[in-house]
This record gives structure tokens, sequence and C-alpha cells, in this order.
């Protein structure tokens, strides 16, 4: 068997890994030879066929063509509504996007490891949903892997951590990237895994924080005579996120940052210092220390029960994440944990582990985070990792008492996965021939602040109204839904069925898109 790989696809920077043949997970570098890879594509102008860009040539050229980049698209993974179109006039999905880029992290690693690689493992961010999770094992197959899991961001980080370090005892991993933010909350004995609660935003990130950047710039600019509605002209806030990026990178190590702006045939110089950046950031920082709380609330813990605090992700070598998280703690956080390279060598370990157990021909097992299984061979101890749902799971019916549509919560958020529950329900009207059972995701009653993920049109017998029927859900570890129905009347099963998402690629699209990217000349 080949190596199988962890990916790491990052919202600003992507990351490849392996475990060697000595049983050391490992970064591959990319054909640059870099660590990491932005997750920036660039489609230049060209005849007719689109050879799209990758990396870091591609994000140098944002500031120049920002009509012809694409940077942060895993904010739109899930998104049905989502295109980009090329100067050429074709068309992109988010999961089109995303597979160009992890097409080329496969042909870089293909290079660094001198073989074929098709197998992978992908991480996610922990409080992706369905639709977003989903997106991703689809783009992943457009690109040409063997998805054998998505694996939550946090998770892999402390798998790479716990791993390396024989930790033992309750961890909190505080995870701010450049697109979005988690936090988890597990207690890790050796080599089991067990989390207990899961909280985020998938639409905060370093990003955000660029942006208070460039909004300071502008103010500046026009304050200097630049004109107004600077942030109308798409050229100018492509140059300035790059420099705010960079500006943000170096108020890390010093207090203040230097900014030149050339516009209209003008230097506008523009400076912002760490203490005024902190201030105008303060609500985003505080966004990430509520969910810290909340997350703390739902897996039953204070403070004085964590004993180690993983921080993870490019973001977070900002100062004042690792001062409030060191003032809210009471702790160190860990400084032998890279936090550009943590979740793709965790994503590895666990690629590994799903190799041996195909290679032994048990690969229903091979993923399953419930299962004991044996670590690569330079790890001491077996690994069991316990994941839980990061949104909750209902149905809606019928209230019995309104007759209104409400959405009742099947799995709850939190919930330990493989999961199952159940919900009583009824025919609505006599004779009915069938129920169409609406998956949603959230906790509110009320539909209107509820996804509905997919649905399933499941055929009843001709019963009178009220008849009782039992809807049941399964949850399993790769976060895929599958509902039963069982027929209290005439005590039977109608059958159990993979639930039609509404808001994926189908098949044929998938099918189609395959086609599309192997074409492409990527580089």
């Amino acid at each position: 068997m080949g190596h199988v790989i962890g990916i790491d696809l990052g919202t600003t920077y992507s990351a490849v890994a392996v475990v060697n043949e000595a049983g050391i997970p490992e970064i591959l570098p990319n054909s640059e030879g870099k660590n990491t890879t932005p997750s920036v594509v660039l489609f230049p102008e060209t005849d007719s066929i689109d050879e799209p860009l990758v990396g870091e040539m591609a994000k140098r050229t944002a500031a120049s063509s920002p009509a012809d980049v694409v940077a942060f698209v895993k904010r739109q993974m899930g998104n049905p509504d989502y295109r980009f179109t090329s100067t050429n006039g074709n068309s992109y999905s988010a999961e089109e996007i995303s597979a160009i880029i992890l097409k080329k992290l496969k042909a870089d690693a293909e290079m660094a490891l001198g073989e074929e690689v098709t197998d992978a493992v992908i991480t996610v961010p922990a409080y992706f949903d369905d639709a977003r999770r989903v997106a991703t094992k689809q783009a992943g197959r457009i690109a040409g892997f063997n998805v054998l899991r998505v694996l939550n961001e946090p998770t892999a980080a402390a798998i790479s951590y716990g791993m390396s370090n024989d930790t033992t005892g309750c961890v909190l991993v505080y995870d701010l990237g450049g697109g979005t933010f988690d936090v988890t909350i597990m207690d890790i004995d050796g080599g089991r895994f067990d989390v207990l609660s899961t909280d985020g935003d998938r639409n905060l990130g370093g990003f955000d924080f660029d942006n208070r950047i460039i909004e300071e710039c502008i103010a500046q600019m026009e304050m200097q005579g630049a004109g107004q509605n600077l942030n109308t002209d798409d050229e100018l806030i492509a140059s300035m996120r790059e420099k705010a990026e960079l500006a943000k990178i170096s108020l890390s190590n010093v207090k203040q940052a230097n900014i030149i702006i050339p516009y209209n045939g003008k230097q506008f110089r523009l400076k912002i210092t760490r203490e005024h950046f902190e201030e105008i950031t303060r609500d985003l920082l505080n966004r990430t220390h509520d969910m810290v709380e909340e997350a703390l609330v739902a897996a039953q813990k204070t403070w004085s029960d964590i004993d180690r605090v993983l921080l993870i992700g490019g973001s977070t070598r900002m100062p004042m994440v690792r001062d409030m998280m060191e003032r809210k703690s009471g702790k160190h956080f860990e400084l032998n944990v890279n936090p550009d390279e943590a979740v793709a060598l965790g994503a590895a370990i666990q690629a590994a582990l799903c190799k041996q157990e195909k290679g032994r021909g048990t690969s229903t097992n091979a993923c399953d985070n419930s299962a004991l299984i044996p670590a690569p061979s330079s790890l001491t101890m077996p690994i069991i990792v316990s994941d839980i749902t990061s949104q909750a799971l209902g149905v809606i019916m019928l209230d019995s008492v309104t007759e209104e549509e409400k959405n009742f919560v099947i799995i709850p958020r939190n919930a330990k996965i493989p999961a199952k529950g159940n919900t009583l329900g009824s025919t609505v009207v006599d004779n009915q021939h069938s129920i169409n059972v609406r998956v949603t995701q959230g906790e509110e009653q009320d539909v209107r602040y509820c996804v509905v993920i997919g649905s399933k049109e499941i055929p009843i017998p001709p019963y009178p109204k009220g008849a009782p029927l039992t809807i049941s859900y399964a949850y399993d570890i790769d976060q895929t839904v599958y509902v039963e129905v069982f027929d209290d009347t005439a005590h039977c099963s109608l059958g159990t069925f993979e639930v039609d998402r509404v808001l994926n690629m189908s098949e044929e699209e998938v099918s189609q898109a395959i086609t599309k990217i192997d074409d492409m000349d990527i580089t």
C-alpha cells in the first residue's frame, strides 16, 4: 500500500503531512519548498482554456488582478449560490475551486513522496455544518482523492500534540485561523481523546482582523485627502489586504506598523499602533472569549479543570489572543505546538491509522472514532477518539397543540458520535400515503431559524389521521445522517434511508466537475 496523507485545507493557508516510514508524522513541503501553501487560485487570462495557478504566486497577483483571483473560498463551502466566473467565462462552485487547491496539494505531495497518492484525511472546522462537511468531501473527490474521512481541526491538533507529549488531562484547544474560529474541550488520557464540547464561528478569523486594519487605512487616507468611497475600489482594497496582513503580523512583534499605500499618483503614509489595533478589534476577540465560556459550560468544566491550553491557527500569534487566554486560564499555553502545522500532522496520524485498518481488511472500522486502533509504529499507545456533534439535528413536524410546524430536536448538539435518537410523530390526514422527513440543523423550535439539510419522501400504508410513527436518526462518525421510520401500528420498520441533501452538488454535478478539473493544467 502507498502513502496516505493528511490535509489541512485552510481558509488562507493549507498544509499536507504524512507519517513517514519511521512512524513519525512530518510536513511535506510544496514544490516551492514551503511547508504551507496559500489557499489562493489565480485564473490568468488565456486564449480559451483556464489554466489556474495555485499558491504564493496567485496570492502575490491578487493586488494587481483582484478580479482574476479567488481567496477565502473556504467560507463559501456548501453555499449553492456561490459562483466564480473566470475571464474565459467559465463558472466554478466553491467545491470546484477547493478541488483545484487540493489537486495542487496532491501533485506536490506526489512529487515529495515519489509516488501517486489517492487516499487522504481532510480536516474541517469543528463547527462546520453538514453541508460544508459534505462539500469538503466532494471537493476531495473532484480532486482525485479517496477521502477516508473528514476530521475536526481541533481534534487533529490535539492528536498531534497528545501523541508527541504523552499528555493526560483536560485540554482546551483554541483555534483561530484565517477564516474560522473553533474552541474544543477534550479529556486526553494517553491515547484516548474524549471530546466534551465544541463551539465556534465559521465566519470569524484573521481575515476579519485584517478588515479592521483596512478600514483604519481607508479612514486615514480619506483624512489625508485621498477622496471618498475608497472601499469601492477593488484594486485598492486588494493591495491593502496584503499590506494589512503584513501589518498585523508585524504588530505581533513591534508596537507600531507603518503602511505605505500608493494611490492616484501619491504615496499615503499610514500608521497603526498595537494598542489601537487591539482597541478596534476588541469586539472580535470578545466573540471568541464568549464562545470559549459557552464551551466550558457545555463541557461542565471550569477554568480550574483545564490542564492545558493549545493555541492553533496562525492568528493565535497575536499577543492579545495569548494574553487573554493566559489571563482567563491562569496557565501558560503550550509552546511546543506549531500553530500552522499541528492540524495537518494530526490528520496524517489519523490517515495512517485508517491505512493500517484498511491493510488488515477491517475497513468498516478504519476511521471509526469509537474504535480502538493501533498507533503508527513509533507511537507507543493505541488511539481512541470519541468525537461529538457540532450541530443539533431535528425534524419538522406539526405541533399537536398549535398545529403549526416546529423543529423537534432528535440528536442534540455536543452528542457523542456515532449517535442515535428518535421522536414520535403521526399522520396528519386520512389515507396519507407518504411522509416527507425534513432533516434540520439547529436548536430553535422556530423553523425560520433552522436549516433544512436534506429530506426524504417515505411511503407509508394509508392509515387514518393520527396513526403513530417513530422517526429515528443515526449519525455516523463522518456525520452522515440516516433516517429510519418505524410503523408503530404494524410494529415494523418502513426502511432506513440516507437523506437527499438539498445544499450540495448532485452526483451528476460531481461527475461533471471531476472531468472538468481533471482536464485542467494546474500549477
